[in-house]
């Protein structure tokens, strides 16, 4: 059985995390509110930011490179509107249970998404976050996909991230 909690969890000061800030304001496209009380912890091999005790930022490596980038809470909390892909009811059931997405289940996708790049799967009725992943083809080439697979999915709604109670 593996030990599921938060390690190396820190009371920070947002100067001391104003990079981060930066980085995921400029992937957002506008500045993000970090106010209240901040922590950074290790949970599961990925670094964490919380706010208010809410794992709103995640440390993961996309394109050779480890960035900061919202977890689905903080995709709520910042009402991000970038880098995203629609998908169908039908889909739905298997990103809850941490499938990849297949291409067929896109409906729309943001046209600026290049192969390699942080991606966030929402809800063609609620528009709400259903999963994050790498793109695994451009946004152009999901549209138009019929079968096989268009994002390689890493956090989603149920999983043990979304799940967790600080």
């Amino acid at each position: 059985m593996t030990d599921k909690r938060l390690r190396r969890r820190t009371p920070v000061r947002l100067k001391q995390i104003r990079d981060v800030a930066g980085d995921l304001g400029s992937w957002i496209g506008r500045d993000i509110d970090l106010s209240g009380f901040l922590e950074q912890a290790h949970y599961q091999g990925t670094d964490l930011i919380l706010v208010e005790r809410v794992a709103l930022a995640m440390r993961i490596e996309v394109g050779g490179e480890r960035s900061w980038f919202p977890t689905l809470r903080g995709i709520e909390a910042w009402q991000v509107e970038r880098s995203w892909v629609t998908v169908d009811d039908g889909a739905i059931p298997f990103l809850e249970n941490g499938a990849d997405c297949m291409g067929a289940g896109i409906h729309i996708a943001d046209p600026s998404l290049a192969e390699g790049d942080f991606v966030w799967i929402r809800n063609q009725e609620t528009g709400g976050p259903i999963a994050t992943g790498i793109a695994l083809v451009d946004g152009d080439e999901m549209m138009s996909m019929t079968n096989g697979k268009a994002i390689s999915t890493i956090h989603w709604v149920g999983d043990d991230l979304w799940e967790l109670e600080v």
